[in-house]
């Protein structure tokens, strides 16, 4: 089950913010949301790759990974930057150069009883001024919700299988 609503912080920096209960403890669902390998896996449609940095297995504090994708009909490269990590609770990523003005997502991990809720709070500003406000307004918001549901559904689907060992015991 996937929980999300946005809400703008400021006119200019929309917040996507998304509950995903898994059934799997913390660790495994940590370990699984900074795979390079599922990342990749989860973003198959947009053709996604890592192309420098770590570009393979778990990310970890201060690494970089540069990521090459085809989203909204155009090639585009995105660098982001580890920058805070409290294992298995939490660890955002930020962008470091890309087409946005700013990109945060902050990844955080709450134990429960039968097992636990991935939340997602990412914060973002889109390029291009008043034009970039509008794309945002009429189809980007949607659009970025989107790829962190897929990417959320697919570390649930990992998470609560099998499948884990396949990404996590290599």
């Amino acid at each position: 089950m996937i929980f999300s609503y946005w809400t703008p912080i400021d006119k200019k920096m929309p917040t996507i913010h998304l509950t995903t209960f898994v059934a799997a403890p913390a660790q495994r669902v940590f370990d699984l949301a900074r795979s390079i390998d599922l990342h990749r896996r989860s973003m198959s449609h947009t053709q996604e790759e890592a192309i420098a940095g770590t570009t393979s297995g778990l990310i970890g504090l201060n690494e970089t990974v540069t990521w090459k994708a085809k989203h909204l009909r155009r090639v585009r490269v995105l660098k982001s930057k580890i920058t805070a990590m409290d294992p298995p609770l939490s660890f955002t990523d930020e962008m470091v150069d890309g087409d946005f003005k700013s990109l945060r997502h902050e990844h955080h991990f709450k134990r429960i009883d039968n097992g636990t809720l991935l939340i997602d709070i990412f914060t973002y500003e889109a390029p291009y001024g008043s034009l970039g406000r509008l794309a945002d307004r009429l189809f980007l918001t949607r659009y970025m919700k989107t790829l962190l549901e897929t990417r959320n559904k697919t570390i649930k689907d990992y998470a609560e299988s099998e499948k884990w060992k396949f990404i996590l015991d290599k």
